[in-house]
C-alpha cells in the first residue's frame, strides 16, 4: 500500500488541517482582550502592541530556516513540535501573572505558528498526488481563514460569558492534545501502515549552498517586489486586527467588545472572497501585475480614507473593512509572481522571503501604532487612532510600490509550485 493511493492520507489530511485551524485562530485572538490586558495588568498601548509584534517577529524570523531544516530533517518532526509549542505558549498566556509571561506565551506561540504552514505544505506534498495537492492547499488556506473567523465573534462571546483566561487556557490543552494526535498519525501510526514507504530525502544533484541561494533572491528585483506586496497587504491587515481593531471599534464607536469583533469577521468575509475572486480575473486577463496593483490601490485608498476621516460613518467603515480584507485574501497573487519568475528549486525559500515581507510589517504595525495611542493618551481616543492610520497607509503605499516594480514576462507554462503562503 502506498501513502498517495492510501485511504489513510485522509487522516493525515483531517489531522493537519484541524492543528492548522487551531493555530491560525490563536493569531488574532489576543487582539480580542488588548484593553482587558491594559486593564488587568495596568500595560501601556506600547506593550499591547509589542505583545502582538513579538509573536509576528517570531514568525516572520524563522520563515526560511524552519524551511530549510524542514527539507533536510522531515517535516513530522517540526510541525508536532509546532503544534506543542503554541498550546504550551497559548496555556502560559492564559494563567500568565504579569506582563513577563503574556510576553513568553506569545513569543511560544508565534515561534510555534513559524513552523507551521511550511510543514504543511511538505506533508501534504508527500501524502496526496499533484492533481490533488494544489485543490488541497486551497482548502487549508479557506481552513485558516475560518481560523480567523473563529477569533472574532465566537471567541468575543465566549470571553464574554467566562472572562478572558479560560477560553486561551482550554484552547492551549486542545493544541497540546493536537500534538499527541499529529504524533500518533504522523509517525506512531504512519511507520506501522507504511514500513516500507521510506521517504525520499536525498536529491539526484548536489544541493547549491543555501548562501548562495539568497545573496541571488536579495540582488533580486522580483523578489524585492514580491516582499513590499506582502508587506503593504498582508501586514497591514494581520497587525491591524490582530491589535487593534477591537479596541478601535470600543473606543471610537462606543461597540461592545462582541460588536466590535464583528469589524474582524468584515474583513474576514473580504479575504474569503478576495482569494478565489482575484485569482480568478487573473486567469482570465491572463495577467497578474494588473489586477494586483488594482487591488493594491484599493488597499491604500481604503486606509487613506480612515486616516482621513479617523471616524467614517460606520456603513462606509465595513466597507473599508470588506476592501482592506479582500487585499488579504488577494495577497495569494504574490505567490503566484514568484512561481512564474523564479526556478522550481527556488520557489520554497523565495516564498518564505515574501512571507517574511507580509509578517514583518505585522511586526512593525502593532508595536508603531500603540507608541502613537500612547503619545495621544491625552486626547481623545478617536485623535490617536486617526494618527495611527497614518502607518497603514505608509505600509500600504510600500505594498503597491512592489506592486508596480513586478516585471511580468509571458512565460510558458510551468508545473505549478507546492508551496504558499
Amino acid at each position: 500500500m502506498e501513502k498517495q493511493t492510501s485511504k489513510y492520507r485522509w487522516v493525515v489530511f483531517a489531522s493537519v488541517l484541524f492543528t492548522y485551524f487551531l493555530i491560525v485562530s490563536q493569531r488574532t485572538a489576543p487582539g480580542l482582550i488588548s484593553d482587558q490586558l491594559m486593564k488587568d495588568f495596568n500595560l501601556t498601548a506600547a506593550t499591547i502592541g509589542l505583545l502582538t509584534s513579538i509573536q509576528f517577529l517570531a514568525y516572520a524570523g524563522f520563515q526560511i530556516p524552519i524551511g530549510i531544516l524542514s527539507d533536510r530533517y522531515g517535516p513530522n518532526f517540526f510541525l508536532i513540535i509546532g503544534a506543542l509549542l503554541n498550546g504550551i505558549g497559548t496555556l502560559i498566556y492564559s494563567i500568565a501573572p504579569n506582563a513577563f509571561f503574556l510576553l513568553l506565551g506569545r513569543l511560544l506561540a508565534g515561534l510555534g505558528d513559524a513552523t507551521i504552514w511550511v510543514n504543511l505544505v511538505l506533508i501534504l506534498s508527500q501524502w496526496f498526488k499533484v492533481r490533488e495537492f494544489v485543490g488541497l492547499l486551497g482548502i487549508a488556506g479557506m481552513a485558516g481563514s475560518f481560523g480567523f473567523l473563529l477569533a472574532t465573534v465566537p471567541f468575543s462571546a465566549w470571553i464574554s460569558l467566562s472572562g478572558w483566561r479560560m477560553p486561551f487556557f482550554i484552547t492551549g490543552i486542545v493544541l497540546v492534545l493536537s500534538a499527541v494526535l499529529l504524533y500518533v498519525v504522523l509517525e506512531k501510526k504512519s511507520k506501522q501502515l507504511f514500513k516500507n514507504d521510506a521517504v525520499k530525502v536525498k536529491q539526484k544533484k548536489p544541493r547549491e549552498k543555501t548562501i548562495v541561494v539568497l545573496k541571488r533572491i536579495f540582488s533580486s528585483r522580483q523578489a524585492w517586489a514580491a516582499f513590499f506586496c506582502h508587506f503593504g497587504l498582508v501586514g497591514t491587515y494581520v497587525g491591524f486586527i490582530g491589535s487593534w481593531a477591537v479596541p478601535y471599534g470600543m473606543h471610537v464607536y462606543d461597540m461592545t467588545r462582541s460588536e466590535s469583533s464583528q469589524l474582524i469577521m468584515i474583513g474576514l468575509i473580504g479575504a474569503l472572497v478576495g482569494a478565489p475572486l482575484t485569482s480568478w480575473i487573473s486567469s482570465r486577463i491572463d495577467s497578474i501585475k494588473l489586477p494586483f496593483i488594482v487591488v493594491h490601490v484599493m488597499a491604500f485608498v481604503s486606509w487613506l480614507l480612515l486616516f482621513y476621516s479617523g471616524k467614517p460613518p460606520y456603513y462606509m467603515l465595513v466597507i473599508l473593512f470588506l476592501l482592506i480584507g479582500y487585499g488579504n485574501g488577494s495577497s495569494s497573487l504574490t505567490f503566484a509572481v514568484v512561481r512564474k519568475s523564479f526556478d522550481i528549486k527556488e520557489v520554497g525559500v523565495v516564498s518564505g522571503f515574501a512571507n517574511t515581507g507580509g509578517f514583518l510589517s505585522a511586526v512593525l504595525l502593532p508595536s508603531i501604532f500603540g507608541k502613537v495611542l500612547d503619545h495621544f493618551h491625552a486626547s481623545s481616543a478617536s485623535v490617536g487612532y486617526h494618527y495611527g492610520f497614518l502607518i497603514p497607509v505608509t505600509f500600504s503605499l510600500l505594498g503597491l510600490i512592489g506592486g508596480m516594480i513586478i516585471k511580468e514576462e509571458r512565460q510558458e507554462a510551468k508545473k505549478p509550485s507546492e508551496i504558499t503562503a
